[in-house]
């Protein structure tokens, strides 16, 4: 066998637990819910940092932790898990009451959760120190209807999670590193030429 091979297995290894310790990380910075979307900013971050070559570790992750929050984070997540509350209630109220439509009610609160959510992942991986989360939400919803192909993708990534913590819930936490992982890919792809 060549070393070659080899060498790359142990760069996609490489890749893959850098992308689990970046899920514990994430976790642990969203244990306050509202600081979702900012971990994963960081998560997001800190990957790209680490796949480029670039210095990478649980300071510069911290660091970029506080300025996500500092750049509208905290609001970000705030108006993320209120939209989930929402759907949620709309979803228990369809199911306690049934009422004509109330099945697409509920399919339709489905689906708007899950376009939330890649929307919020996709502003997430698109975050820079530099950018205000509000300037990024509006291009990432367009971005998450535009590329069907991404964004299914990153559907991918939440069944891993959602898969994950049926399994056993305590590997729903190293999977945010995948979903984040997941989400950065397609971020690129997009990005790239057709």
């Amino acid at each position: 066998m060549s070393a070659r091979p080899r060498g790359r297995f142990q760069a996609g290894f490489g890749v893959f637990a850098e992308c689990l310790l970046v899920g514990v990380w994430i976790a642990v910075a969203a244990l306050p819910l509202v600081t979702l979307p900012a971990g994963l900013a960081a998560g997001a971050g800190h990957l790209r940092r680490w796949t480029g070559d670039e210095q990478a570790g649980l300071r510069f992750f911290a660091a970029d932790l506080r300025a996500a929050l500092r750049g509208g984070g905290w609001a970000a997540g705030t108006a993320y898990l209120t939209a989930l509350v929402l759907a949620g209630a709309d979803l228990a109220l369809v199911r306690a009451l049934p009422v004509p439509g109330g099945k697409a009610a509920g399919t339709l609160a489905i689906l708007a959760a899950i376009w939330l959510t890649v929307t919020v992942l996709r502003a997430a991986t698109a975050w820079r120190p530099e950018l205000r989360w509000r300037a990024l939400l509006g291009p990432a919803a367009r971005r998450s209807l535009r590329d069907p192909a991404g964004s299914l993708l990153v559907v991918c990534g939440l069944v891993v999670i959602a898969a994950s913590a049926w399994f056993s819930a305590p590997l729903a936490v190293p999977a945010l590193g995948v979903l984040v992982a997941a989400t950065v890919a397609a971020e690129h792809r997009a990005t790239l030429p057709v």
